[in-house]
């Protein structure tokens, strides 16, 4: 069984995990309404991940005889400037989840729960892809602002995404 401590912390981040599914979606909803809908479609998947890592943390604790606590899950930015600034939030939210993820792994250290250690080993390897997609992203929309050509054929690129639970998990 985990500590009470660490059983707070593993809820918390289902609860943020949750709340991170809602963000991708209203930022989905923020590319649709300028007709970007290639890019909603990259974050209505980002929004499916986000759902999956919930549920990853959700069934852990369960295997750890811990009990769930759900929370209200807080209204999401829906206000962006622009396709920039969309990935730009996205971007500094990956960042705060790794934080997040961070700061739940030192807590697993330092109590030397290793099963917990193992699972958010997972989380801090999916980070790094989490972090990576979204800067690589990020400066590729800063290099088409302004050419509204290469801004269409990035958005035809992300109409392609789908999503795929991953095998390993």
């Amino acid at each position: 069984m985990i500590s009470e401590n660490l059983l707070s912390h593993l809820n918390d981040q289902v609860n943020f995990e949750f709340y991170s599914s809602y963000t991708y979606l209203a930022m989905a909803g923020y590319a649709e309404s300028v007709d970007l809908s290639g890019f909603a479609n990259f974050f209505r998947v980002q929004a499916k991940e986000e759902l999956f890592h919930a549920m990853k943390l959700y069934d852990y604790i369960f295997q750890k005889n811990g009990t769930v606590t759900l929370e209200q899950i807080n209204k999401p930015t829906g206000n962006y400037d622009s396709i920039i600034d969309v990935f730009q939030k996205g971007y500094e939210h990956e960042q705060l989840v790794t934080r997040k993820i961070y700061e739940l792994a030192d807590i697993a250290h330092d109590e030397k729960e290793h099963a917990t250690m193992s699972l958010l080993k997972w989380f801090i390897d999916e980070q790094v892809e989490e972090e990576n997609n979204f800067h690589s992203l990020l400066k590729k929309v800063r290099r088409s602002e302004g050419n509204p050509a290469a801004i269409y054929m990035l958005d035809e690129e992300l109409a392609s995404r789908v999503y795929t639970p991953p095998t390993t998990a």
